[in-house]
């Protein structure tokens, strides 16, 4: 007789960077009014999600990653359970978060991993959620979980939430450099916050280069850790066409035309303090595909 295969799936969750991102202001609901420019990566995390006995369970390699709860991930099931009309806390189902993906580093992380559960769980539950569906659960789990669910190129407004596609940026190889500490996205706001006393939107100044490619969170959160900027200027230094903070911090990016240079630039900055990674931007068709769910 033949031994029943348990049902997995398999989903993957990339991070992302902010090409620009500019406070305007406080929301009359307290949110800041932001206009930001996504852009999806290859880094990624991989989620398994296995049919159990037992209540929702997650687990991780990764000892920072919260297995409770506070979990996007965990959040994200109740909702889409909820959604399907199902009674009670979501169950027989076990998450396992093979985690590449830094946490507290303004790469999306926690939710791009929500945005792959919400993928994966509309088809082990088969759900057969529409996209519009699914859209409206991850807006209420966070500004940046619509975005995962688009990938590619990417303008954010409003809470970064209300998005329209753009045509893909150009290629680039990409370097990530993360000191070895974190920044939560509540603090490096709470320090902008600090610096602008007024609470009505503000129209955003043009940057140094002449376009709109500049991150308003990168001077609260350089003031307070001065290697933040030292490693944007590094990386500008070793050949980057552009290089900033990405979000709220802590890791920035440097984007190269070549991998080899990008590559002697990580190899360059990594360090006892400073991790780094060599990826590549993903265009947005080439993002559906590799985030789309996979039945193991």
């Amino acid at each position: 007789m033949k031994r029943a295969v348990t049902p997995a799936v398999r989903a993957r969750a990339c991070a992302k960077i902010n090409l620009t991102l500019r406070v305007l202001g406080i929301r009359a609901d307290g949110y800041h009014e932001l206009r930001t420019t996504f852009q999806s990566l290859a880094l990624h995390d991989t989620l398994t999600f296995t049919r159990t006995q037992g209540p929702f369970a997650i687990t991780s390699n990764d000892a920072r990653c919260p297995t409770d709860a506070t979990n996007l991930v965990w959040k994200a099931a109740e909702r889409l359970w909820r959604r399907a009309g199902r009674k009670g806390a979501p169950r027989d189902v076990q998450v396992h978060i093979a985690k590449r993906i830094p946490m507290e580093a303004g790469l999306g992380g926690g939710s791009s991993d929500a945005a792959a559960a919400l993928r994966a769980l509309d088809v082990m539950w088969r759900l057969n959620a529409s996209a519009v569906e699914l859209e409206d659960v991850a807006r209420g789990l966070g500004a940046d979980v619509s975005f995962f669910l688009e990938g590619g190129t990417v303008l954010g407004v409003e809470r970064g939430d209300l998005l329209f596609r753009l045509e893909d940026a150009s290629p680039a190889w990409v370097v990530l450099a993360r000191p070895d500490f974190g920044v939560s996205t509540k603090d490096a706001y709470t320090w902008w916050d600090d610096g602008h006393s007024s609470r009505q939107p503000r129209v955003p100044r043009p940057s140094n280069s002449g376009g709109e490619w500049i991150n308003d969170l990168q001077g609260p959160v350089a003031a307070r850790h001065r290697v933040i900027a030292k490693l944007v200027r590094q990386l500008n230094q070793s050949g980057a066409r552009y290089s900033a903070m990405s979000g709220s911090g802590s890791a920035v990016f440097g984007l190269f035309d070549e991998r080899r240079a990008a590559t002697e630039a990580a190899t360059a900055m990594s360090g006892r303090q400073v991790t780094t990674w060599t990826t590549r931007t993903t265009p947005r068709r080439e993002y559906l595909r590799v985030t789309a769910p996979v039945l193991i």
